[in-house]
């Protein structure tokens, strides 16, 4: 009998394969970044055909690694950067264009337009999204208008479109020789073409985008027990495995966390933030400048929705000291930099790279660092991103509490950037409450596993992934409330100076 379920985890920067054993533990990995392209300013793309190959070479090695085969796996999760939107040809497998990234802003003037009209109003009643640059709907109709071609494939059913989800199991299934095209509603839900009480695509919302239904996937349960499809023996794995899991990486995350329960929250913390808190059954609308979302849906039971708050740049703020900057060699640099200073020293930097996200929703902003002064080192700038990364989590924080009246008392964090203690400690101290991070950290690759495992039996509930769940490490807040409340204050002043900076028709 198979002892391990695999995961893929396809994110923004990179792609992963991950194996884990009944009791949530890593047993291989494998890992590949893919390249960031920058065509002009605001413009974010990535190779489709570079993110399949490199899915295909961590699986590969993956489990060359571990000395496993297909025979070892029950089954194969697929979790991925969500809103991230490619439109390809059915026939030929070929890509009729870049994978447009969830950061781009190109479709500012489609978002604008929407909310000008009144139809932002019915986008946000039925998708539960404001209009904004960050979703796959606009990026699809850019795709339909701007690529030659484009439009009329469309119209004759030949171009169809994905996030990377989709892209993934179609290629894994088979390709242009019958490859699945299907999705779950927690990718579905972030194109601002789906009804969120029916779950299906709305003619309406479509209607807004001028986008053929029939460039849509079928939308089926994140764990499905009816299995998307098996992988192909040509395959990268080298035999059929059952694919019967499918999340968006936030809420791949939130199953990871076991956040399972109304009021259970966590933050990932990655290229961005994200964090989510589930809300049960209830599909709350958010009155504070958050996302209702699916948080997933298991086989037939019923739909599980989630506030989110979605923040675009976090640890890509500490990418862009190292990479555009210079001022630091790598990631875990940034800590023992900003640990060179016992406060920012008045610094605050805003990076809103690609405008601001929850809870302000602005495009026109751009980032900025204020309040400097000769007295300045990069010491402060450094301990200022990390500081950044906490701010733009209290505000979505504060977002939650009015919307859902639910007053954390402990955040479960996880992603990349909780290696660093130095920003945890900042954030604990930030929000005012325990901050806590799990054993297995890569939850977003542990919930996908997960909702496969569940739907073939492998794991028979909930309660035994509840069981699998161990702390790591929790930092308490040290500040006073007079430091929390003045510190934010100064934030609060620093976002301003951000806004209005571009002109959006």
């Amino acid at each position: 009998m198979a002892e391990y379920v695999g995961a893929v985890d396809q994110g923004t920067t990179s792609t992963r394969f991950m194996i884990f054993d009944h009791g949530g533990n890593e047993v291989g990995r494998h890992q590949l970044e893919h390249q960031q392209i920058l065509p002009r300013a605001g413009w974010v793309e990535h190779n489709p055909v570079e993110i399949w190959e490199r899915t295909s070479s961590v699986i590969q090695t993956g489990l060359n690694k571990t000395g496993l085969t297909h025979k070892d796996l029950a089954a194969l999760g697929i979790t991925n950067q969500r809103e991230t939107t490619v439109v390809w040809d059915r026939h030929t497998g070929r890509p009729l264009y870049n994978a447009i990234v969830w950061q781009d802003t190109r479709t500012d003037r489609i978002a604008s337009a929407l909310d000008r009209d009144g139809r932002g109003d019915v986008i946000r009643q039925k998708a539960g999204l404001p209009p904004a640059t960050y979703f796959s709907g606009g990026k699809i109709q850019w795709i339909l208008e701007n690529v030659d071609g484009a439009r009329e494939a469309a119209e004759r059913g030949d171009a169809i479109f994905g996030n990377t989800d989709t892209w993934l199991m179609w290629n894994l299934t088979g390709g242009r020789d019958g490859g699945v095209h299907v999705t779950d509603p927690t990718n579905a839900s972030r194109t601002m073409l789906m009804n969120l009480e029916t779950l299906d695509w709305d003619d309406e919302l479509l209607g807004f985008f001028d986008i053929p239904r029939s460039m849509l996937p079928e939308i089926m349960p994140s764990s499905c027990p009816e299995c998307y499809g098996h992988t192909l023996s040509s395959g990268p794995l080298g035999g059929e495995v059952p694919l019967t899991g499918d999340l968006g990486d936030q809420q791949a995350a939130m199953v990871g966390q076991v956040c399972l329960a109304p009021g259970e929250a966590k933050n990932t913390y990655g290229t961005g933030n994200f964090m989510l808190l589930n809300t049960g059954t209830d599909l709350v609308r958010s009155e504070a400048g958050l996302l209702t979302t699916v948080c997933y849906k298991f086989g037939d039971e019923p739909t599980v929705y989630a506030l989110e708050g979605s923040i675009a740049v976090t640890g890509s703020a500490v990418q862009w000291l190292r990479d555009q900057l210079g001022i630091i060699s790598g990631a875990a640099q940034s800590e023992s930099l900003a640990r060179q200073v016992e406060d920012n020293g008045g610094v605050y930097f805003v990076p809103a790279f690609s405008g601001l996200f929850a809870p302000y929703w602005r495009s026109d902003a751009r980032g900025a660092i204020v309040g400097l002064s000769r007295y300045n080192t990069n010491a402060h700038l450094a301990r200022a991103t990390l500081e950044a990364i906490c701010y733009q989590s209290r505000d979505v924080a504060d977002a939650m509490e009015k919307d859902s009246g639910v007053h954390l008392e402990v955040l479960k964090v996880d992603g990349g950037v909780t290696a660093n203690e130095l920003c945890m400690q900042i954030q604990a101290d930030v929000l005012g409450v325990q901050v806590s991070r799990p054993v297995v950290a890569e939850t977003t690759a542990l919930g996908a596993a997960y909702a496969a495992g569940l739907a073939v039996g492998f794991w028979k509930n909930t309660d035994e992934l509840r069981a699998n769940w161990n702390e790591s490490k929790h930092w308490d807040p040290v500040w006073s409330s007079e430091q929390r409340d003045a510190g934010y204050a100064q934030w609060k002043k620093a976002v301003e100076r951000t806004l209005d900076w571009v002109d959006v028709d």
